[in-house]
């Protein structure tokens, strides 16, 4: 009798095994979970979601137009317009099939999205945009400001395809809002949404448009 209670208890212990099997997995198998496209667009926007102005900004890593734009003109609005709650700024992956590694590097920025780095991650890839644009590197030139461990979960996230589905989202938005060329704006106040010039807009002129906004 003995003996059949602990063959049942063996056999009950490698049910128990493979029921819990999934959850003990590698660290990288949590890396690999589906990541929702809606989780995705709330990490790669800035600010608070109640900011009387949001600013949508269609952009390319790979594209020098939109390196500009974000070092001249979104970095100061991050600076007086964002973190003082005026402006949500949210940003849209729009890679151009002319750029080869594009699109790669859009995954590699949802995925540093995912590790809660994604403000780190794009001002690294604009700043470095000369080097793994050349080289195909984006991994390299994310070195200094990702752990290796943050590094080996943003390479599963970006092998894994799962991240496709949010930078696909992005681009038949910008479709939808008949985006041609990267940086492409777009500013909501009050219910109604206008399309800044393409190509990029200088922060002077962002400026006044927003303080314009912001007296309605």
């Amino acid at each position: 009798m003995e003996d059949m209670v602990i063959r049942r208890r063996g056999f009950a212990g490698i049910l128990l095994f493979w029921a819990l099997a999934p959850l003990l997995a590698a660290p990288g198998a949590q890396a690999q979970r589906k990541v929702p496209v809606a989780e995705l667009t709330t990490l790669k926007a800035l600010g608070s979601r109640s900011a009387p102005i949001t600013i949508e900004v269609f952009s390319d890593f790979q594209c020098p137009a939109c390196r500009t734009t974000y070092e001249s003109t979104l970095r100061p609005l991050i600076d007086n317009y964002v973190v003082t709650g005026k402006v949500y700024l949210v940003h849209r992956d729009f890679p151009l099939p002319m750029h080869t590694y594009s699109k790669t590097a859009a995954r590699w920025a949802n995925a540093a999205a995912h590790l809660g780095k994604f403000e780190k991650v794009e001002a690294v890839l604009y700043a470095k945009q000369e080097t793994w644009g050349q080289s195909g590197n984006i991994e390299a030139a994310l070195a200094g400001v990702l752990t290796p461990a943050e590094l080996k979960r943003a390479r599963q996230l970006v092998e894994s395809g799962q991240l496709d589905a949010a930078i696909d989202s992005d681009i038949a938005l910008g479709n939808s809002k008949r985006v041609s060329q990267t940086p492409s704006l777009f500013v909501t106040h009050g219910g109604e949404t206008t399309s800044l010039p393409s190509g990029g807009v200088t922060y002077p002129l962002l400026k006044k448009y927003l303080d314009y906004l912001l007296k309605q």
